[in-house]
């Protein structure tokens, strides 16, 4: 945990940019009935009941300190996946040391699933490009990712969108505005708060 957090105090390095990463599963879904839209004093109206549609996954990239995002919509989630949005992200930073990547401990989330997809050599030289820091089991609030899918949630997503196509065009509007806007984390927990409200975890030393 205090990697985690000793790794937000840090100021801002274009040298080694903090970046927080994380994925989640999405459900397509699509009207059985059209939606009524809304007249005169009367609101929108949608039936309750929906069809499914399948699922796609959600890979997010959000840099914090610049308040700067990437969604990518993919259909299926694996270490192929995975890897590819790693190579994507490197190439986001050509100027960096290292990519401080934050990330929960997802099976998938390891430099092992690189080597599945990609030659050895060029595994290991992508796994070194990236600084892994990893949230404690239980604790994947600590990732700030997880900020960016509350809000994706409640700006873009509560409604229903039946295709990947759909939710790929949605996705862009939001986040073009909030790159545009460069909404960023007023993060204020720390490693000394971490200490006192969290001192039950540690252990005791007489």
């Amino acid at each position: 945990m205090e990697a985690v957090l000793d790794t937000y105090a840090q100021p801002y390095d274009p040298l080694r940019p903090v970046v927080c990463f994380d994925e989640k599963s999405y459900q397509l879904l699509d009207h059985v009935r059209e939606p009524l839209p809304p007249v005169p004093g009367s609101p929108a109206r949608v039936d309750h009941e929906y069809k499914r549609c399948g699922t796609v996954n959600f890979f997010v990239a959000f840099e914090p300190l610049t308040g700067q995002r990437t969604v990518t919509v993919t259909e299926r989630r694996g270490n192929a996946e995975f890897a590819a949005q790693l190579q994507t992200l490197e190439l986001r930073y050509p100027e960096a040391e290292k990519i401080c990547l934050v990330l929960d401990q997802l099976s998938t989330h390891t430099p092992a699933a690189l080597y599945q997809h990609l030659p050895a050599e060029e595994a290991r030289r992508l796994s070194r490009r990236f600084e892994w820091i990893y949230t404690p089991k239980h604790a994947s609030w600590l990732n700030m990712a997880e900020l960016e899918w509350s809000v994706l949630q409640r700006q873009c997503l509560g409604q229903r969108l039946a295709s990947k196509q759909a939710v790929e065009r949605e996705l862009l509007a939001w986040e073009t505005d909030r790159n545009r806007r460069a909404v960023r984390v007023n993060w204020q927990f720390s490693t000394p708060s971490a200490r006192e409200t969290l001192k039950r975890h540690y252990p005791a030393h007489e």
